[in-house]
């Protein structure tokens, strides 16, 4: 049984959090870890570099010269690609890069790494996060409190603007609902903050897989 310590927003202990270790996959999974975040990666390229190949540059089909008797090498027609101005060999295209993952190999990598991240001391609870106001001051307060540096992710139980208004300037530190933590998000941050209602949806998740 792993137990994470629950804190209030000024860093004050307030309980424990068990998460049953039957939950908790650690001997495989590393492969889908690393296959969930190239593809994440992946998609987030552009893919748009475009040329002209030979075929879709203007010109005639008329050759330059004769084929034969000027004394020059036999050349067909201005588009071709040894020209200046022609079209171009083998260029860039449109292209998406985008790699189909199974929905399987999806949630067993976001079991995988959110597991190691419960094993290794890495996420930390707070009971609840409310912001009066979006005030980056009360979130630097916050991670001071619970001590932690580094890049964060922070997981609320719902979408919260103040929360994401607050955080949203501070350096390595991204806010996500519970529902739309992925395993990109969680290998990126060194800890994970979750309040106590994202965790148990966290949990939840988990066991789609145990």
């Amino acid at each position: 049984m792993s137990k994470l310590s629950i804190y209030d927003m000024k860093g004050a202990g307030q309980g424990e959090l068990e998460v049953s270790d039957d939950l908790l996959i650690l001997k495989k999974g590393e492969q889908a870890v690393h296959d969930a975040v190239v593809a994440h990666l992946a998609k987030k390229r552009v893919g748009g570099a475009s040329t002209l190949g030979k075929g879709d540059v203007a010109g005639s089909n008329k050759k330059p010269w004769r084929q034969k008797g000027t004394g020059r090498a036999r050349a067909g027609y201005r588009r071709s690609p040894i020209w200046r101005g022609g079209g171009v060999a083998f260029g860039p295209h449109p292209r998406s890069y985008e790699k189909k993952l199974s929905k399987n190999v999806r949630r067993l990598a976001f079991v995988r790494a959110l597991s190691d991240k419960i094993a290794g001391g890495s996420v930390k609870v707070i009971d609840k996060l409310e912001l009066s106001e979006p005030k980056t001051k009360l979130v630097v307060e916050l991670l001071r409190a619970l001590k932690i540096k580094g890049s964060v992710v922070i997981v609320l139980e719902k979408s919260d603007l103040n929360v994401m208004r607050a955080a949203r300037n501070i350096p390595g530190v991204e806010v996500v609902s519970a529902d739309s933590l992925d395993t990109y998000r969680i290998m990126k941050s060194s800890v994970v903050v979750a309040t106590r209602g994202a965790m148990d949806r966290l949990r939840d998740r988990l066991q789609l897989v145990a």
